[in-house]
Formats: C-alpha cells, structure tokens, sequence
C-alpha cells in the first residue's frame, strides 16, 4: 500500500497495519485493515513475530501476521492510501519509490523466505482460530 498524502508515511509504501477496536481480536483487525486498506478479503496463515514499537508508541506492540488473498480485486479503499500493488520479489527490489524502512525491511525477508510462521495448532484446548502456541 502506498500512504496518502496527509498520512505521516505520505508517499511510502507499506504493508497493510492499522489498530485493534475495542472488543476486535488482534487477527481480526489484521483482516479488517486488509479489506479497508487493500479491498481484499485475507485470511491469516500464521503469526510471523511480535515488534516493540520505538517512539512515539514507545511501549506499544504489533502482533505481524502472514496474510493470504482470498477474495476480492486489489484497490485502495480509504483515505490512508493512494495505491495498491502487488509485487514479485524482483519487481519489488526495482521499485524506485520510497518504501517504509521496517515494511521494506519485512518484505524483503518474506520474499527471502527467511521468516519463521507460527501456526495455529487445533489440538490446543482453549481456542483453535488466533492460537500460536
């Protein structure tokens, strides 16, 4: 996605990221903020990791999921973005445009495959559907 003007990261390409609502489970907000940005429906493979925020959210975190598509055409769909894209890893590394340090960052590892995927694991008692132990 790549940021509105207006948006702190105007210009930048980024992944998908937004904030939990009240009473949403931190994957269904993953899935929220991919339809609202990108217009897709996602379904989340895994939980790649948990990222410290710096300041200013300094004692905030993120929970980054792996996302797949599965519905929907590719388009920005709010006031946050102006762009939307899907890449190769080629295509990717030959962007000229400014990318978000930490989404490039990212990408380039996913693109890597040097990313470890928490699964969901259904013999968990408590509960099957955002469980990564």
């Amino acid at each position: 996605m790549r940021q509105s003007v207006g948006h702190p990261l105007a210009g930048q390409w980024t992944v998908p990221w937004g904030r939990v609502d009240a009473g949403e489970s931190p994957m269904a907000a993953a899935v929220r903020e991919v339809r609202e940005e990108a217009g897709v429906g996602a379904a989340v493979e895994g939980l790649l990791g948990v990222q410290e925020m710096p300041a200013p959210q300094q004692g905030g975190g993120a929970l980054v999921y792996l996302c797949k598509r599965v519905s929907g055409d590719l388009v920005p769909r709010d006031t946050e973005t102006d762009a939307a894209r899907y890449y190769s890893a080629s295509a990717f590394q030959l962007l000229r445009e400014k990318k978000e340090p930490w989404s490039d960052w990212l990408a380039q590892r996913v693109f890597a495959g040097r990313v470890t995927l928490a699964q969901s694991d259904s013999t968990n008692p408590l509960q099957v559907w955002g469980s990564f132990l």
